[in-house]
């Protein structure tokens, strides 16, 4: 039998999946939606049950698990538009667990319960504080194409 050689055709269109994740940005959306997970079910216990307790720091929380939601569905989404949400979803959860973390240990009394930004989110392992370094640096080596739509 006789091989046929392989085409080379590059004015085929490129299947579009919607998505840009590859390699280690796989495990950073698993990651990101499991903490959106993790975040929305601890806030919503600390709200509905002891909202009184720590407004702020439950707040906080809530805050924390919207951010980590947008910053999953930005990561899976191809486009410059999604990019951008990814990189100020990222950077302002890089601020908020920096901010947060350290105000946590210079001032534990502003926040009396945990946040999942507290101590620089040792709660969840240090993760939050890790998270964010990996993304922006993962979105800083995989910019869109130029003219990608949003």
């Amino acid at each position: 039998m006789t091989k046929l050689p392989a085409t080379t055709d590059s004015t085929a269109p490129a299947p579009a999946s919607g998505t840009r994740i590859s390699g280690i940005g796989r495990l950073l959306v698993v990651v990101y939606g499991i903490l959106a997970l993790a975040a929305t079910g601890r806030s919503f216990v600390q709200i509905v049950g002891r909202f009184d307790e720590a407004p702020v720091a439950y707040s906080l929380s809530a805050l924390a698990a919207v951010v980590y939601a947008v910053a999953t569905v930005a990561l899976v989404r191809s486009g410059s538009g999604w990019y951008r949400v990814a990189w100020i979803t990222i950077g302002f959860e890089m601020v908020g667990v920096l901010v947060v973390g350290l105000l946590s240990i210079l001032d534990p009394e502003l926040f009396p319960h945990d946040t999942v930004w507290s101590y620089f989110g040792r709660g969840y392992l240090f993760i939050p504080l890790v998270l964010p370094i990996l993304g922006l640096w993962w979105l800083a080596r995989h910019r869109p194409p130029t003219g990608a739509a949003a």
